[in-house]
């Protein structure tokens, strides 16, 4: 894995992409892009077929800038260094710093590529590709960008480190709302690569992030917990509200299915008329049941017996 440090001393566990799975999403990029381009060609030549020599050159130029140049310059920028072959080798295109590229990157890529790609088989790129530490070719040398493996094993997934135990609970009160993603994305990284960072510099992180979340929680660093604890406690406290959401909204899912379970139960038993010899209103009065309600027979209405909901024994 190559470390990648960011400027503010984030070490981003990233893997960078090797010329095998390199080279395999280029040539999936290219029969895609080759059978574009020959469709394209087909297309404008039944279009125009009365065009002299000179304009079917022009055109035939314009379709190979739009097709194999324009066509992967703009997917790389739409998808964020996303392109077809690159998703099915499960590689993406990112900034030095691991940030997600731009139009300006993907230009200067696109504009190599021709260069160490197209116009010489991609002879160049191979060359460089080997003989980077990281495996890149001169498009991304030039743009600033990196190939990275987007699918990491999840066995080699590291997790963020538990806090202390005396601090498991204690920021249960603190609003936790105002507190962006980037940032929390930081802490995650810096907790789970702290003890690969230099002393000096892991100290200068924790005191800067737990700057940024006493800014905006409003509330101090409580008087002898460092910082890194600190920050290792407050992402267990997030974390712990989460689970809690999850949970509470899958009960919720839950107790609304069993409700809504029974309701139609009962407008299915209710429109069959309920059981033989009681009403569909579920309630059954002595005299209802057995007969017309004569008064002589054994479904009469006996004296002394007052409504209970059920039917009398015979």
């Amino acid at each position: 894995m190559s470390e990648l440090v960011t400027g503010d001393a984030v070490v981003l566990g990233l893997r960078p992409a090797r010329l095998p799975s390199r080279a395999l999403a280029v040539a999936i990029d290219l029969m895609v892009l080759v059978a574009a381009f020959v469709l394209v060609s087909i297309g404008l030549a039944v279009a125009s077929p009365s065009l002299d020599e000179a304009a079917s050159a022009a055109i035939g130029v314009a379709a190979f800038l739009l097709v194999l140049v324009g066509a992967p310059i703009a997917v790389e920028t739409l998808s964020h260094g996303r392109s077809l072959g690159k998703l099915a080798c499960g590689l993406r295109v990112v900034r030095d710093d691991g940030g997600p590229i731009r139009f300006r990157h993907a230009l200067v890529r696109g504009a190599m590529g021709v260069v160490e790609i197209l116009m010489v088989f991609g002879v160049i790129a191979c060359i460089a590709s080997l003989v980077s530490a990281r495996g890149r070719r001169l498009g991304d040398v030039f743009a600033g960008t990196l190939v990275v493996r987007e699918r990491v094993p999840a066995s080699r997934a590291t997790a963020v480190p538990p806090p202390p135990p005396w601090l498991v609970g204690r920021f249960a009160g603190l609003d936790l709302s105002a507190v962006p993603d980037g940032v929390w994305l930081e802490i995650r990284q810096y907790l789970t690569r702290m003890r690969q960072l230099d002393p000096g510099v892991e100290q200068f992180m924790a005191q800067r992030l737990a700057g940024e979340l006493v800014a905006r929680t409003g509330v101090p660093v409580p008087q002898g917990v460092p910082a890194p604890a600190y920050l290792a406690g407050v992402v267990h406290e997030r974390q712990t509200r989460e689970a809690w959401r999850l949970h509470a909204l899958a009960e919720r899912a839950r107790g609304r299915g069993q409700a809504q379970a029974q309701a139609q139960a009962r407008v299915e038993w209710a429109g069959a008329g309920g059981v033989s010899g009681v009403p569909a209103s579920g309630v059954v009065r002595i005299g209802e049941v057995g007969g017309a309600g004569g008064s002589g027979g054994s479904g009469g209405k006996r004296s002394g017996e007052a409504p209970t909901g059920f039917a009398p024994p015979a």
